[in-house]
């Protein structure tokens, strides 16, 4: 698969480009950032007070962290289709104000029961956004800008936790403010700007780029003629429908791939805050916010690794092997982390290594289904990666934690996470490998024999 030409073709589609990179895609990664921090922010306060005050085993804190995404997973694509028919704007909006208003109500639980009950509720309330705001800036960029565009959002996910770990740990450390515990605290500020940032939506996103003013005539002509001749072509080429969406084998296969990524996203997201307050013993009492800072460490790697391997992407057009070295790295280092646990500057190079591997992948991954599916069914076909992808959110919580308790320790749940890793990479590989047949089969040929061939 190549994603076209590399490099702006006229100054017309270098400005718009550049204005949707500077004008929407921060707005919408501010969006994500708030996201990710509001369905992680457990995993902050589980050492940190939540789990003694509520009393939580490691297999309950895991499946409180999970629970998530039942909610989640089952709204999913009727979201992202409720997203197509009333148009972004109203909807990723409709979804921040209602996940903010959950989110901060975890101010106040008192029990595991009430626990479970809310993660469940953001699920429910989030369902929706990730995939939506994908789909949102798919339909902004031609497909050969979308790695640039992707990766930019994409940063925000990282960000979250190397910028969101501190600052949850300076919001946990205001215990008694408003007689509230540190942790209590932490939900209530991290709640509060879903709120705020999706009335804000209203105003600053635009459902396409006929309607953004801060784009030219010139630029808004291009970029709706580009993108309409791009979605004619592609509806000629592949003729995928709505129905036929959910029997798609590349549709399929993607979504396990997807599955693999987001186990060990997770594995890393909600067990991580806990292994680092393990540090305790060799570097002696930490502070939540030097918690929070050992913790983010890695991400702000995994953020410049993501630029960087985005602009290597854009520039040489997505190859099998950007999205296969990472898996296999990534399965290779997160177990061997725990082998190393005795030192906390070794094993946290190694969870950078495993952070920036799963990173490098993540925007990639999503130019490939818009590639093949458009309208209603690039609306679905996104939904459904995305809901199987993040079957992972719940089962990565939940069995890393029952596994921990099972055998004392998190050396057996990171070798699953590396193997989940492993076989994401080896199903695309089988999917190269399918596609380079049936190319020969036909008697085509591609630009180079490592083009990540889907459609």
């Amino acid at each position: 698969m190549d994603s076209g030409v590399k490099e702006p073709r006229s100054d017309v589609e270098r400005s718009a480009i550049g204005k949707v990179s500077r004008r929407l895609v921060p707005f919408v990664a501010l969006m994500f950032f708030i996201n990710f921090l509001d369905r992680t922010a457990i995993s902050f306060a589980a050492p940190h007070g939540l789990r003694d005050d509520l009393g939580l085993s490691a297999a309950q804190f895991g499946f409180a962290s999970g629970v998530f995404f039942i909610g989640y997973i089952i709204l999913e694509i009727p979201s992202n289709l409720a997203l197509h028919k009333f148009g972004a704007r109203k909807w990723l909006a409709r979804i921040m104000v209602t996940w903010g208003i959950v989110a901060v109500l975890f101010t106040w639980v008192q029990s595991a029961v009430q626990l479970y009950w809310l993660r469940f509720l953001l699920g429910v309330m989030e369902a929706g956004f990730f995939p939506g705001a994908i789909l949102f800036l798919s339909m902004w960029v031609p497909a050969r800008h979308r790695a640039k565009i992707l990766g930019l959002f994409y940063i925000a996910q990282p960000l979250t936790t190397a910028i969101g770990a501190p600052l949850a740990g300076l919001l946990i450390q205001l215990h008694g403010l408003f007689g509230l515990d540190g942790w209590r605290v932490m939900f209530l500020g991290v709640g509060l700007p879903a709120i705020v940032v999706g009335i804000l939506a209203l105003v600053i996103l635009k459902d396409h780029p006929g309607e953004a003013h801060w784009l030219t005539s010139e630029e808004q002509g291009w970029l709706t003629s580009e993108l309409a001749r791009e979605a004619a072509q592609t509806e000629a080429v592949h003729k995928v429908g709505l129905a036929e969406t959910f029997r798609n084998g590349r549709v399929w296969a993607l979504s396990f791939v997807y599955f693999g990524f987001i186990y060990g996203l997770y594995a890393l997201s909600f067990f991580l805050p806990t292994i680092v307050n393990g540090f305790r013993e060799q570097l002696g009492d930490l502070s939540a916010t030097q918690e929070g800072l050992i913790t983010g460490a890695p991400y702000v790697v995994a953020a410049v690794v993501l630029y960087l391997w985005s602009r290597k992407v854009q520039k040489d057009g997505l190859k099998v092997w950007h999205i296969v070295l990472p898996a296999f790295v990534g399965a290779v280092s997160i177990p061997t982390a725990l082998f190393v646990q005795g030192n906390p500057l070794v094993t946290m190079v190694f969870v950078a290594l495993t952070a920036c591997s799963i990173f490098a992948v993540l925007p990639n991954f999503w130019t490939l289904p818009t590639q093949f599916l458009t309208g209603a069914a690039a609306a679905a076909g996104t939904a459904l990666i995305n809901t199987v992808g993040n079957i992972a959110g719940f089962s990565a919580g939940y069995i890393t934690g029952w596994l921990k308790d099972l055998t004392g320790g998190y050396i057996v749940p990171m070798f699953v996470v590396g193997g989940v890793m492993a076989i994401s990479g080896l199903i695309l590989v089988s999917l190269r490998g399918v596609d380079a047949r049936r190319g020969g089969r036909k008697g085509t040929t591609t630009d180079s024999a490592d083009e990540v061939a889907i459609a």
